[in-house]
């Protein structure tokens, strides 16, 4: 099979697995808090990276590293696994499975919001369209459609969404300088968060024990959450010939999610909801038109 093909093969694998991840929240916290299954999940994550670089006889590589190396990590983990996770789980406890992970897709415009501040980047007439395509897609899934009315049904959990995404974009803007190897990164960053989790529950008095449905559950999301899929991405883009004939497949994401929520959840899927996610795809898609009108300008 010709390297293209097989880009397509474990980019499409990715997305189908990711696919499932909304329902795979929604279902264990019936069984399990949004700490523990962080934790679990995070523990999952780093055994699976582990047990991954083990196998490619690569631990002579961790054994190397330095601290200027190694220390990036100690506040990259505590974006990402631990904070962001907790925040998004918690939203996927307060609001159906459809309406968070719709809400999760505006972090890539939150970037670009991020951006301006931060990396001291400009925006133009193009990504301001895109940013109100999304955040008013956002609203329309917090609401229901009800943007006159402005009646969220959990505000907290609206909240939370919309912060997962903050914390998601903090975390790939302070790495956007990193120079480790993204598995390497990725292995230590869940390392620290497995710690951080279990300081947080411990701090807030919250048991970590598991029963069986919520602890298979932990160790699903922790395996194709974060996990494997990240590595069967990774593949993907590096036998792919460019970037973007396996990334727009991600668009695809979002819409087997609802499916899979409807049937397994048993969530019915609103209106308002593909109204809304439609909005902020439509806004990441003007926003990688700016990206490109403005790489032609440079």
């Amino acid at each position: 099979m010709e390297n293209q093909k097989k880009a397509y093969c474990y980019a499409l694998t990715a997305v189908c697995l990711w696919s499932t991840v909304a329902t795979a929240f929604k279902l264990s916290l019936r069984h399990l808090g949004p700490e523990p299954l962080v934790f679990y999940a995070s523990l999952t994550s780093a055994v699976v990276l582990g047990g991954f670089l083990l196998a490619r006889g690569r631990a002579g590589e961790l054994k190397a590293l330095s601290w200027t190396d190694a220390y990036p990590s100690l506040l990259l983990g505590a974006l990402n696994p631990c904070l962001y996770y907790l925040i998004l789980i918690r939203a996927y406890d307060l609001l159906r499975a459809q309406e968070a992970q719709a809400i999760n897709y505006t972090w890539a415009i939150t970037m670009s919001v991020l951006a301006i501040p931060i990396l001291k980047q400009r925006i133009h007439g193009l990504q301001f369209a895109a940013i109100g395509l999304s955040y008013c897609g956002a609203l329309i899934i917090s609401t229901h459609g009800d943007l006159l009315g402005f009646h969220m049904e959990s505000p907290r959990g609206f909240a939370l969404a919309m912060g997962s995404t903050v914390v998601w974009a903090l975390f790939w803007i302070f790495g956007i300088r990193d120079n480790l190897d993204p598995t390497l990164r990725l292995f230590m960053n869940f390392c620290c968060g497995v710690v951080y989790t279990g300081i947080w529950a411990l701090l807030r008095g919250i048991p970590l024990t598991p029963n069986e449905p919520g602890l298979l559950g932990a160790i699903y999301i922790g395996i194709f959450e974060m996990g494997v899929t990240f590595v069967l991405w990774m593949k993907a883009l590096k036998l792919s010939r460019t970037a973007a004939q396996v990334s727009n497949l991600i668009y695809l994401a979002p819409f087997l999610s609802l499916l899979i929520i409807h049937f397994l959840v048993g969530e019915a899927i609103l209106p308002s909801t593909l109204a809304g996610l439609a909005f902020i795809l439509g806004g990441t898609a003007t926003q990688k038109l700016a990206d490109r009108k403005n790489q032609n300008r440079t």
